[in-house]
């Protein structure tokens, strides 16, 4: 997974609990922007309809369907490669 707030990959051999914090920043990894069920446009920010209302998504929670994110790191942020190629378009 990667850190919500660093951006670095997390490796977690087994359950992630809720006192984990990230070994590169030291944020809280248990949380609902390290989750794949987080969704800023769905109801109650989360694709769990049974989850409950979290006030801050940024620290550890008790929420029982807590799922890592399955995101990985590949260098670049796609819209750093957007902006690059489209910079490429108008030089000589």
């Amino acid at each position: 997974m990667l850190c919500h707030h660093c951006n670095n990959e997390i490796r977690f051999e087994g359950k992630v609990f809720r006192t984990d914090e990230c070994p590169s920043c030291g944020y809280d990894v248990y949380c609902c922007l390290n989750c794949s069920n987080y969704d800023p446009s769905a109801h109650n920010r989360c694709r769990e309809p049974l989850a409950e209302w979290v006030s801050d998504r940024e620290k550890a929670n008790f929420c029982d369907y807590f799922d890592p994110n399955r995101r990985k790191s590949a260098g670049a942020r796609p819209a750093t490669n957007a902006r690059q190629s489209f910079d490429a378009l108008f030089k000589k």
